[in-house]
């Protein structure tokens, strides 16, 4: 790697409107600090881009001096220490969400999350498409097809994107859509990272002002036959229902609602697209099968639709290894497989394992055709390790291998992409079959020809 020497420097600085960092610099660490507090990343320069222009000068001088590239946004997608070169976050690419309500589309930019998105559509009566977590980066999670709450219902979230802005590896800024670079747009809806440094999107919105949603907890003695029951009962269910169904291992800290605290429950979360009157028809027979200890499900505003999951909000330490794979089937034997593995009864380091119900309109591809993979399947599976450092190591690996192999019956060789902290190769096998990943390749080549990003 080239050395970047002061004057370099000074130039670089000259030409980027935000802030410029090297290494040793206050406020470096707080840049680029990553969701997972265990990932540290020390590169020798970070450019804060505060406009697209920043972006591309950041790219050209990075190249210019073979310094090896990565972008970083919330930080939520960051797997592995970045110990050289130049990083460029995109945090401060945001401003207002500027919403079409004639069109119904938002102009999202690269720092958005995706509860900025779904707090500036709701105004209008308007919902994006998008996953179960707000914190997230809104671009980042579409590149990477993008499986959430509504997705029986709407599909993945990157087939609501109509088009993008990307500053390329020649720091070239263009516009792409179905008709203008339409390689590229395929390849953006879906084939995650590679091609570029993506830094707005418009994205079509549905009206949805409130659905039937949110999560149902019940007692240990009761996650075993109401678990069966939800699987029995998503054979049946329409397409406007999503759910999952999550084994849940609750600390006894007092943050925790007294119910839950200390206990391994299941939690059951409901997003319905219809009459209230018909969802409480529809999760009947899930109601009757034991009672809850919590019931949180009834009629919701779309704009907290990220109150559903309850996913973290806060930095933790995540231990990458966790599995989420889709599965083949889902069967009574899988069930009890599932159960006897990470059930109440069992002593185990699985913070949560969650079974997702998708299928119905993710199957579906967008007329034009996307990269998005994931679309076979109608079932997935969660498994993530307790966030303790101290098993990481050895302990975590040795359980979610014991466990995976309890459940390979079930499990396809397919994976989603937004939840791999694995390699790049190893990674593009497991997230897209051979054509796909053959034609993802021959797109990077044509716009990023050196591998830059």
């Amino acid at each position: 790697m080239a050395e970047v020497s002061a004057h370099q420097l000074n130039e670089l600085r000259a030409l980027i409107s935000g802030p410029v960092f090297a290494r040793g610099d206050d406020g470096l660490a707080a840049e680029v600090a990553a969701y997972n507090v265990l990932i540290e990343h020390r590169p020798d320069l970070v450019v804060g881009a505060a406009s697209e222009a920043d972006v591309a000068a950041a790219i050209h001088f990075a190249t210019s001096h073979s310094l090896p590239l990565a972008i970083l946004s919330t930080g939520h997608g960051s797997y592995v220490n970045v110990t050289e070169g130049l990083i460029i976050t995109t945090s401060r690419l945001t401003g207002e969400v500027a919403i079409d309500t004639e069109a119904r589309t938002a102009t999202v930019l690269a720092g958005h999350r995706v509860g900025d998105v779904v707090s500036a559509a709701a105004k209008h009566g308007l919902a994006p498409v998008v996953g179960s977590s707000t914190t997230v980066s809104a671009i980042g999670y579409i590149l990477g097809g993008g499986v959430g709450p509504l997705a029986r219902t709407y599909g993945m979230s990157s087939d609501w994107v109509r088009s993008f802005r990307v500053v390329t590896a020649q720091g070239d800024i263009i516009p792409t859509d179905a008709t203008n670079d339409p390689d590229l747009f395929w390849a953006l809806r879906g084939g995650k990272g590679g091609f570029g440094v993506v830094t707005s999107m418009e994205l079509e919105l549905v009206p949805l002002e409130s659905l039937y949603g949110g999560s149902m907890f019940f007692d240990p003695e009761h996650v075993g036959p109401v678990f069966t029951a939800w699987l029995d009962w998503t054979a049946a269910v329409p397409e406007t229902l999503t759910s999952s169904a999550a084994i849940v291992r609750f600390p006894p800290l007092d943050f925790i609602p007294a119910p839950l605290r200390g206990k391994t429950v299941l939690q059951l979360r409901v997003a319905y697209v219809g009459d209230s009157a018909d969802g409480e028809r529809l999760l009947a027979p899930l109601r009757g099968t034991a009672p809850a200890l919590i019931d949180a499900v009834g009629e919701m505003a779309a704009a907290d639709i990220g109150t559903i999951h309850g996913d973290p909000t806060d930095p933790i330490p995540l231990w990458e290894g966790s599995v989420q794979q889709l599965l083949t089937h889902a069967d009574a034997g899988f069930a009890a497989a599932l159960l006897g593995a990470v059930g109440p009864e069992v002593n185990v380091p699985i913070v949560a394992a969650e079974v997702r119900h998708i299928g119905a309109a993710t199957r579906r591809d967008v007329p034009e055709g996307s990269a998005a993979g994931g679309r076979g399947s109608d079932y997935s599976i969660l498994l993530a390790g307790v966030p303790d450092p101290s098993l990481f190591e050895t302990v975590l690996p040795q359980v979610m291998a014991g466990v995976t192999t309890q459940l390979k019956p079930w499990l396809s060789e397919s994976r989603l992409i937004n939840f791999q902290a694995l390699p790049a190769s190893e990674a593009a096998r497991n997230s897209w079959p051979g054509d796909i990943r053959a034609r993802l390749a021959h797109v990077r080549s044509a716009y990023d020809p050196r591998g830059v990003f």
